[in-house]
């Protein structure tokens, strides 16, 4: 571990099983790495390798069989339902691939629903609303519902609702799967630039080499196991 640097999310020996049927699944296999402070990692590997499982339990919407998950210092694998999601809604950010927008919302309801959940009074959520509608480009489109957006502009409102809550750790799910390759490319220069701004770390899965070689490390995986740590 680089003394310098400050490990913000520690995982170790975490195994995640699931039951179909009469057989056993183990989805995450004994994972176990760390991730600094500020860091963009890629987490790569075939579909069904345990990618999406495993970022859903670092980022602590799905729980592991055994193992732990720190973040910040704090095991949120121990915390019960309240903690956890006070502690999620503070600190951590999430982005899917589908975006989850609720539909009968407005664009600018969507995004500012983690702050009814949990008020942060340490900042201006005024102030950095308008400057997170300002860098996503999505201004004229906050009184539309989400039928109303394109698909890249949909994205646009998840990161913002991501992104609300100024959190440490941002977590995406193939952030840019279901996008095309200019709206993919904005989208990712968008979320860079963000992460730079708001000196975040992001985790990010995803099955693209082009995005991927732009993180600082790659972490792959293969049959739930994590096979190589790439810079």
């Amino acid at each position: 571990m680089d003394p310098n640097k400050r490990v913000i999310l520690s995982c170790k020996d975490v195994i995640k099983q699931y039951r179909q049927y009469d057989v056993t699944v183990t989805a995450v296999d004994r994972a176990t790495f760390e991730i600094y402070d500020g860091e963009f990692v890629a987490i790569m590997g075939p579909s069904g390798s345990g990618k999406s499982t495993l970022l859903h339990i670092c980022a602590g919407l799905d729980r592991p069989n055994s193992g732990s998950i720190t973040v910040r210092g704090s095991d949120i694998c121990s915390m019960g339902p309240d903690d956890l999601a006070e502690f999620r809604g503070n600190y951590l950010g999430m982005i899917f691939q589908n975006h989850n927008l609720i539909p009968q919302f407005t664009a600018m309801e969507n995004i500012l629903i983690p702050t009814l959940m949990c008020n942060r009074p340490d900042f201006s959520y005024e102030e950095h609303f308008r400057k997170l509608v300002a860098t996503l480009n999505i201004a004229d489109r906050l009184h539309h519902l989400p039928s109303e957006l394109s698909g890249g502009q949909q994205q646009r409102v998840a990161i913002a609702r991501a992104l609300i809550n100024r959190p440490q750790v941002v977590f995406a799910d193939e952030p840019t799967g279901n996008l095309d390759r200019a709206n993919a490319d904005e989208v990712m220069e968008l979320l860079l630039r963000t992460k730079e701004v708001m000196n975040q770390t992001l985790i990010m899965v995803t099955h693209d080499m082009k995005l991927a070689e732009r993180a600082d490390r790659i972490l792959v995986m293969e049959n739930g196991r994590i096979e190589a740590k790439r810079k």
